[in-house]
């Protein structure tokens, strides 16, 4: 049996390759398809070398269309909408695999492409869908991306990022839009000196010229003793995941897979809008965001403004089991069952239908 991952962006990654490592050891020939982005050509062949696995390059998804045609794999699996998935099907299953989890209204819309089956995270997400897409077939099996760390598998170590083994670690996750990272102060590190601080930006922040100031900002931090900033090539959040105390984000499914290893979140309510989304405009990112952003509001303690930011910190440094039940019941609705065997309930579903 052969599978085709299309991989339209480089975060797309980390939720397929669990998924690959189990259909590769059940003898099933993977193939990653790559858009190719001359910006970050670098960074994606640097992914596509530690895959260990066939990749082929496309210019876009019109070319990636007639690849899977021409090549007629048994699966595609994607990450995102695809358009004229029906041609595909004529030859070839599709199944989606959301590349995050949270509060975007993007996670529901996403279906409108009508692959042939969604994999899906826990009872209310997967019965939500169903209502919006009857026609739709839905499997609930949880979200792939956390198995290697629910595992146990060592991932990294401190060391490795030149941090201090003797201090906290956090881990400040921002997404690039809407973002915390336009307010937060140059010298953030510096009031924050008694922690190592890990920073995983969206890669947008780092490569998309739009976010030129983020990017600015987040290479000031980088100059700090305590501070590791991770690059375009760290693709894959979960290292850093595994070495932290702590997580320090805004809207972002990192949020919901932090809380998914029972760790202590410090929730950003603080963020740069652009003009065109605020005052009679707030509207446009009320739709941006899904409905539900604030009904799991209390997976975390959260912080109004910046200054607000050191003292929830320690708190949560001090206390990591004050919201140790809400994350626990949140996970199971947006996350399911953290088992760390997903990849392999989605790989038998995938061999049953081949």
């Amino acid at each position: 049996m052969r599978v085709y991952f299309d991989a339209q962006q480089l975060y797309y990654v980390p939720q397929y390759a669990p998924l690959q490592e189990v259909l590769e050891d059940s003898g099933v020939e993977c193939t990653y398809v790559f858009y190719k982005d001359l910006d970050l050509l670098k960074q994606q062949e640097s992914v596509a070398r530690s895959l260990k696995t066939r990749v082929l390059w496309v210019d876009n998804q019109d070319e990636a269309k007639s690849l899977y045609l021409r090549d007629k794999p048994e699966w595609l699996i994607i990450g995102n909408n695809f358009d004229d998935l029906e041609s595909i099907h004529e030859f070839t299953k599709t199944a989606l695999m959301s590349h995050g989890i949270g509060p975007k209204a993007c996670y529901y819309t996403v279906s409108d492409s009508m692959p042939t089956v969604r994999f899906t995270e826990g009872p209310y997400r997967t019965q939500r869908l169903q209502e919006l897409y009857p026609s739709s077939e839905f499997i609930d099996v949880g979200y792939a991306k956390l198995d290697p760390i629910v595992q146990g598998r060592k991932l990294a170590s401190l060391e490795q990022y030149g941090l201090d083994t003797n201090k906290k670690t956090i881990l400040y996750a921002p997404t690039f839009y809407p973002s915390s990272i336009e307010c937060i102060p140059d010298n953030f590190p510096k009031e924050y000196s008694e922690y190592n601080i890990i920073v995983k930006p969206h890669y947008f922040s780092l490569a998309n010229p739009k976010y030129k100031k983020q990017k600015s900002k987040l290479l000031k931090w980088s100059k700090f003793e305590n501070v590791y900033l991770a690059g375009i090539d760290d693709v894959n959040i979960l290292p850093f995941m595994s070495v932290s105390d702590l997580l320090i984000s805004d809207a972002s499914s990192t949020l919901f897979e932090f809380a998914a290893l029972d760790k202590p979140i410090v929730w950003c309510d603080f963020f740069k809008l652009r003009f065109g989304y605020r005052g009679l405009f707030r509207f446009r990112f009320n739709k941006r965001m899904d409905q539900d952003l604030y009904k799991y509001a209390d997976i975390a303690i959260h912080a109004k403004n910046y200054t607000e930011l050191k003292q929830q910190v320690v708190s949560q440094i001090e206390y990591p089991e004050e919201f140790q039940d809400n994350r626990r019941k949140y996970t199971l609705a947006l996350a399911g069952n953290v088992d760390g065997q997903v990849s392999s309930k989605i790989a038998q579903f995938l061999l049953s239908r081949g």
